[in-house]
């Protein structure tokens, strides 16, 4: 039996279509698993931000299409650019353990945020990361800083910027820990939803599915429920100044969630507890608690900025 996994070209993308390969082929002995490389939009279109031309959706487009094609059958994800919606005839059909889900800061000159002079400049390509830096140190010069890791890092080498922030998942994955100066405490700048996780995508089919499931981590799955289900509660798209990290201790959740301007000048901040089976209702419950307290203003101001 062949399967065929749509992925991005990059180095991340590929690493995860490989380690994904390896569990399904020592799950299923049975299978062979081959890889479709496919070059998104999100890749193509590199000299505007992620919120001007659709969002981290434009990641995925192609790979469901691919899929809906039969040219593939299954697309793998870091589940930070996965949006709350996905597509009808779509569903996650296994989220696999997470990893570090805190940002990492990367520098060659400078071991700490707190270190960077005033006026720095930093540079990312999410608005949640740039309203947390800003938030922190109003000073900063936070621009905009688009392509995969290894450009990324190219450009902060080359003296483009003294400092950026990436996943620092990503970085380990890719062997890059030591580029790592600091990891930012997850208690004060939060990750993205679904941060440090990947997830596989697949049609909406029980065949097709039954395959993905032995790798399916349901302490991961359960976070990342409560996650999706605060940016759908939002009805935000995974480019907006949100955040939220769920944590596990036995059957309790704990979850945080953060609504901001993309400039730092205004952030709402809750958290919430209870029972790790309600952890869908626990999502929507908190959104809708930020939303009355100042959220949905917050929200408003993206389509109507002041």
């Amino acid at each position: 039996m062949k399967l065929s996994i749509a992925t991005r070209r990059s180095a991340l993308a590929l690493w995860q279509a490989h380690y994904v390969k390896a569990l399904l082929e020592s799950t299923h002995t049975q299978l062979s698993v081959e890889l479709l490389e496919v070059v998104t939009a999100g890749d193509r279109i590199l000299d505007r931000p992620l919120s001007q031309v659709g969002g981290k959706g434009l990641f995925i487009k192609e790979l469901e299409v691919a899929m809906q094609e039969g040219r593939a059958d299954l697309a793998v994800h870091s589940m930070k650019d996965v949006p709350w919606n996905l597509p009808e005839g779509f569903l996650l059909a296994a989220i696999l353990p997470r990893a570090d889900a805190r940002d990492a800061f990367v520098s060659v000159n400078f071991d700490c945020l707190a270190q960077l002079p005033l006026g720095a400049t930093v540079g990312t390509s999410s608005q949640r990361r740039q309203c947390l830096l800003k938030s922190l140190r109003p000073d900063l010069n936070v621009i905009s800083l688009r392509g995969n890791v290894d450009s990324r890092l190219r450009k902060l080498d080359e003296g483009h910027y003294d400092a950026i922030v990436l996943a620092s998942a990503g970085l380990i994955r890719l062997g890059l820990a030591s580029r790592i100066k600091e990891y930012l405490d997850p208690d004060v700048f939060l990750p993205a939803v679904g941060q440090g996780a990947i997830g596989i995508e697949c049609c909406d089919d029980p065949r097709a599915s039954a395959w993905f499931t032995a790798l399916n981590d349901q302490a991961t799955g359960c976070c990342l429920a409560a996650e999706r289900a605060f940016a759908q509660g939002l009805t935000a798209s995974c480019t907006s100044p949100i955040a939220a990290h769920a944590t596990l201790t036995e059957q309790t959740l704990h979850l945080r969630g953060l609504i901001g301007r993309p400039d730092g000048r205004q952030t709402l901040r809750q958290e919430i507890t209870g029972p790790a089976q309600e952890a869908h209702a626990l999502g929507l419950r908190l959104a809708s608690q930020m939303l009355a307290e100042g959220g949905k203003e917050l929200l408003a101001n993206l389509v109507n900025p002041s």
